[in-house]
Order: structure tokens, then C-alpha cells, then sequence
């Protein structure tokens, strides 16, 4: 009976402790932020490549609006034949 008593001797060690739960919450919202890139980037070898030519699209898609908006008359053109 006293080598049971002796195996629990030594368990207040193995007590995993937890964060508090603002660093909790920290490593959380990293960890999602990090699964949103993995899916968001699954099967394309060059993620940067495909942010920047996103942001060039978005760019030229801004200043269609823009030229398009001032009534430059630069759409499409009707012809009644």
C-alpha cells in the first residue's frame, strides 16, 4: 500500500497550467488566422503573386468607377442601324 501513496506523491507536477484568458484569446484568433490563410491559399504555389495581382485588379476596378462616375462617356456606345 505504500508504493501507491508514493506514485501520487509526485502528480502536483504534472498539472498543466492555462493561460490567462486574454493570451488564451490571443492565441486563438492567431491560430484561426493562420487556418483562414492555409484555406484561402490550398493548391496555389505563389500566395503573394495572387494577393498583388487581387490588389491591381481592385485598383483598376477603383478607377473604373471613378471615370465611369464623372460622366466621361468612355462605356458603351449604342448603334441604331
Amino acid at each position: 500500500m505504500g508504493m501507491c501513496l508514493s506514485c501520487l506523491g509526485g502528480a502536483g507536477e504534472d498539472v498543466v497550467v492555462t493561460p490567462d484568458p486574454e493570451t488564451r484569446r490571443r492565441q486563438l484568433a492567431e491560430a484561426a488566422e493562420k487556418r483562414q490563410k492555409e484555406t484561402a491559399y490550398r493548391g496555389v504555389k505563389n500566395p503573394e503573386g495572387v494577393e498583388r495581382k487581387r490588389k491591381k485588379q481592385e485598383e483598376i476596378e477603383k478607377t473604373e468607377m471613378t471615370t465611369s462616375g464623372s460622366g466621361g462617356g468612355g462605356g458603351l456606345k449604342w448603334q441604331v442601324g
